[in-house]
């Protein structure tokens, strides 16, 4: 995972590889829907928080975004 400062480091120590990785796989042009996020943090049993640091430190945008979670 990159650094990046915009990232809070006690969520960044909690994305897992799989989740990285469930993340980049939902992504679609460097995009990805805020319910597609949701529902992979609620099958990761994690916070929406450090499902959204998982996008950030991937690169990847959250957009539809109807709840501002991320």
């Amino acid at each position: 995972m990159s650094e990046d400062k915009r990232v809070d480091p006690t969520l960044a120590e909690r994305v897992t590889p799989e989740l990285t990785a469930a993340v980049k796989a939902a992504a679609e042009d460097g995009k990805i829907t805020c319910a597609r996020l949701r529902a992979l943090a609620e099958d990761a049993s994690v916070s929406y928080k450090v499902a959204g640091a998982a996008a950030d430190l991937s690169e990847i945008r959250v957009h539809d975004c109807g709840l501002g979670c991320f």
